[in-house]
């Protein structure tokens, strides 16, 4: 009896948040209309810096972005997301550097469940983001899908982006579409834990100007990694540590914005 008191007590807690198992693989679970939550990601990615004035010098860094997203549930299906991007100046000659997941400025996101969790054999959203940055307009869309097997969930998103460059190149400004889907895997261990693996894949195509004029981040860069998720109720924290696994013999380049490894942490609160 005491067993089953603490498990009604603890459900209604457990069941406000909307955790992310998996840190680049969005699942199709949302909010319920009028819930709102906090996510903070930090994002970490291992490249190299040539320091101001020491340009026969290389080194390692790590190069950072910080991301505050706000949920909010509209309706049982219909989902807003907000978000406010910093990218740190590391001051030295990574001040051009390009960050593959983000710059800074703000972004706006809508995800739609088309019909309940499995009541569909694969559940499907369809997710449409608009973001404003310091050196681009993007457009995303996103289509979800997820399926369940017991404590095993599997999801996936196709992922496609238009990207809108301010800057000129020979008089054009710049167009390109980018490709990045991602795939994942996790098992409940407990209501509490969950690990999982992760991946992801970026790959741009430029259309405006041609491709000869771009030196880096043309792709496809993959990456895959283990992952890991806490769920305290209505705080959960989730991190993902990610190898690249495509073109490894490549000597990375200065500037360069997919290093080897690549880190994502993400903490959520609900309000």
């Amino acid at each position: 009896m005491k067993s089953l008191a603490a498990a009604i007590v603890l459900l209604p807690a457990a069941a406000l948040a909307n955790p992310r198992a998996l840190p680049f693989t969005y699942t199709t679970d949302q909010l319920a209309e009028g819930q709102v939550e906090i996510e903070q990601y930090a994002d970490l990615d291992r490249v190299i810096e040539v320091p101001v004035g020491g340009e026969s010098l290389r080194a390692f860094t790590l190069a950072s972005a910080f991301t505050t997203e706000i949920e909010i549930g509209l309706t049982n299906h219909l989902e807003l997301g907000l978000y406010a991007v910093f990218v740190p100046n590391p001051g030295t000659s990574l001040t051009a550097f390009k960050f593959p997941d983000a710059g800074n400025g703000i972004k706006q996101r809508l995800r739609w469940a088309l019909a309940d969790p499995e009541e569909w054999p694969l559940d499907v959203s369809l997710y449409g983001e608009v973001s404003e940055l310091g050196s681009e307009i993007e457009l995303e869309a996103k289509v979800l899908l997820q399926k369940r097997f017991g404590d095993v969930r599997i999801a996936a998103n196709l992922t496609a982006e238009y990207e809108l460059y301010f800057e000129e190149i020979k008089g054009e400004h710049q167009r390109e579409w980018v490709l990045a889907p991602s795939a994942g895997i996790t098992y409940e261990i407990t209501p509490k834990y969950h690990l999982g693996i992760d991946s992801w894949m970026h790959s741009e195509y430029p259309t405006n100007p041609s491709p000869s004029t771009r030196v880096f981040g043309l792709g496809p860069a993959v990456y895959v990694g283990p992952a890991f998720m806490q769920n305290f109720g209505k705080l959960w924290w989730s991190v993902g540590a990610y190898t690249r696994v495509t073109d490894t013999d490549h000597t990375l380049q200065p500037g360069e914005p997919f290093g080897r490894v690549y880190f994502r942490s993400m903490l959520g609160y609900n309000l």
